[in-house]
Order: C-alpha cells, then sequence, then structure tokens
C-alpha cells in the first residue's frame, strides 16, 4: 500500500511545503499546520494499469496532502487556486524542494484563466454563504410540518388555517373526503363522512387524497393545497438537516458567539481570493502571503456585518472583473511547454 510513510521511506516525494493559513500569514496560535506537496509513482504503478496510478494521497483528517505530478500539473494548467498557490509557496514555507521542480516555471501558468477559477470560486464561496447565513438566522423546527399545515379552507366567504378550522368544527382530518373542483388548480370541495379517505392518507404523502364522493352531498367548504409552498418546504427541511448532521460545530458555533450569522472563517478565505485575483491580474504573479493580515483576521473574528461585507464583496469582484479586462495576461498556460517539461522530468526520475 502506498501511503504517506511509503513515500518518504522511498524518496519519492518531489515537493513538500506548508500551507493554509501558515503560509497566507493568517496564523492564530491555534492554528494547525497544513502540508501539501508533490510525489511521483514508482516505476511499476506509473507503467502500469491505469488502475494503479494514483493521483493524490493524503492522511485521514486531509490536512496533509500530496499530488502527483501529472495531477499537480493537470491542476496547473486549470489554474486550480490551491495548486497555483503550492507552485508560488514562499521560499521560507518550503520544507523539501527537488531540484527537478525548479524546471517548471510559475510565469507559464499564471494566465486570465485565473479569474474564473480565483475570483469565480470566491463568488461561489459568496452565494453559499448567502445559503449558510440563511441557515444560521431561520433554522428549522425538527418536527416536520405535513401536508395540513399548507392547507387554507374557504367557509361562509372567509379563510382560515386547515388545523384550526378542524379544531373548530370538532373535526379529525380522517373525517374529511376531498373533491378536485374542474377548472381550478389544487382547490378541492369538502365533505363530511365516516367513509372518506381523509385529507392525507399517510404522514409521508405528498398530496392530498380524493375520495368517492356519493351523489346528492353537500359540500361543507372549500380547501386550497398550497402544493409548491410545500414541496420548497420540503426540499428547505433536507438541506438544512443534512447541513445540521454534517456542518463543522467549531466553526458553527463560532458564528454564533460572533454573533453576525455568518462563517467568518469560510468568508475570510473568499476575500483573500479575491485580494489574490486582484494581484494576479495586476501584477501578474500569485501572492500567497497577504499583507492585509489585520482586515482578514478582522472578518475572521467577526468584526463585520454580513451585509457591509457582501457589499464589499461585490465592489471587488467588479474591481478585479475589470482588472482581468485590462490586464496583458496570456489567455492560458503554455501547454505544449509545461507538458514537455513533465516528459523529461519523468524521463529523468525514471532512467
Amino acid at each position: 500500500m502506498i501511503d504517506i510513510n511509503y513515500l518518504k521511506a522511498h524518496d519519492l516525494i518531489l515537493l513538500e511545503c506548508i500551507s493554509g493559513s501558515r503560509a497566507y500569514g493568517l496564523d492564530t496560535p491555534t492554528s494547525d499546520t497544513d502540508i501539501k506537496g508533490v510525489f511521483y509513482l514508482p516505476k511499476p504503478h506509473y507503467y502500469g494499469l491505469h488502475d494503479d496510478y494514483i493521483p493524490q494521497i493524503s492522511n485521514a483528517t486531509n490536512d496533509v496532502v500530496y499530488y502527483e505530478l501529472g495531477r499537480f500539473v493537470e491542476l496547473l494548467l486549470q489554474n486550480n487556486p490551491n495548486i497555483m498557490e503550492l507552485l508560488a509557496t514562499p521560499s521560507d514555507k518550503i520544507l523539501y524542494k527537488h531540484p527537478l521542480m525548479n524546471h517548471f516555471k510559475t510565469e507559464w501558468f499564471v494566465s486570465k484563466i485565473c479569474q474564473k477559477t480565483f475570483a469565480g470560486f470566491a463568488l461561489s464561496q459568496i452565494k453559499k454563504s448567502r445559503g449558510l447565513n440563511k441557515k444560521i438566522n431561520n433554522p428549522m423546527a425538527k418536527e416536520k410540518k405535513s401536508i395540513l399545515d399548507f392547507c387554507v379552507v374557504f367557509d361562509n366567504q372567509k379563510s382560515i388555517d386547515l388545523k384550526d378550522w378542524l379544531t373548530i368544527n370538532h373535526l379529525d382530518q380522517s373525517q374529511i373526503g376531498l373533491s378536485k373542483m374542474p377548472h381550478s388548480i389544487h382547490m378541492y370541495a369538502m365533505f363530511v363522512g365516516d367513509d372518506f379517505k381523509g385529507i392525507i392518507n399517510h404522514d409521508d404523502a405528498n398530496d392530498v387524497a380524493l375520495s368517492s364522493i356519493p351523489k346528492g352531498l353537500n359540500p361543507i367548504g372549500y380547501l386550497s393545497f398550497n402544493q409548491m409552498g410545500y414541496s420548497k418546504y420540503c426540499q428547505d427541511y433536507t438541506e438544512y438537516w443534512h447541513w445540521v448532521e454534517h456542518r463543522n460545530d467549531e466553526r458553527y458555533h463560532n458564528t454564533l458567539t460572533h454573533g453576525k450569522g455568518y462563517d467568518s472563517k469560510n468568508i475570510m478565505h473568499t476575500f483573500r481570493l479575491l485580494y489574490t485575483a486582484l494581484d494576479i491580474a495586476n501584477l501578474g504573479k500569485v501572492v500567497v502571503k497577504r499583507e492585509n493580515r489585520d482586515e482578514l483576521l478582522a472578518i475572521k473574528s467577526g468584526q463585520f456585518d454580513y451585509d457591509e461585507l457582501l457589499q464589499k464583496a461585490d465592489q471587488l469582484i467588479k474591481q478585479t472583473t475589470l482588472a482581468f479586462e485590462k490586464s496583458p495576461l496570456q489567455e492560458q498556460p503554455q501547454y505544449y511547454l509545461v507538458i514537455k517539461t513533465l516528459i523529461e522530468i519523468r524521463e529523468h526520475l525514471y532512467s
């Protein structure tokens, strides 16, 4: 089995760097030490069957990750933010670098694609944060609502929630028979009897139940079912409780502590990506260590209001977009030169 220990024991590591907050200059006393690097596979694995190829190796917590040389180059050609930052790691954060890795020049890769990968990813994080903000500030009860909560009864020229109407009339939903009204959407005539199917047959029903109504029986009211509202509620309920089950509790409680209603660490990294994208457009290079440490850590500690940050992010996105439009950067990485160098490095490693 090839794991991190195997890579080190067989001298297969080509690059090993401190990454994350310590590379960005945003670490605090409680920050973890993340490691990223590059390795190459033993010759039998690389030349063997396709299933033998291992693109990435990490530890159980994913704070130590190594990319196989080919995967590393593939992601560089895509201007992947994590890998572009790995290539541009400041020298004081490089733990080991094989001389062959110096053959890859950062300027071969930096291109206008970075606008999509850096700024585009930051924009997706803002959208994600908006959704998270909604979840934090609009918690959903664990007890799931039913169709009955989305029904209204029209009785004596008045509308009343179905549950209230049933209570007032001392009726149970199982005593109600529904008949669909012609030329209408989700509107039903209501009848009372002991042989009807009720409004819902079971708790997991997705629609109201229809009953066979005897001729000559007069309706006691009319029911409207907000099916679209119920469908949207079910979707939101599923998404919310999936989020609760899988959320990072430490970051969630940090969010509650600063009381701003957003994931401050996520927002901080969103701004870091935007500032990095702006540097790429203006300077033509990836600047990993951020000079605006105080500003970014203030965001992380929740010192800004959520709407204020969104407004600032929107302005920064516009600024970045304009900078890339004016930038003399190449449209895409120098693919031929990169692949030629990759082949030469492979040949040297396996010679």
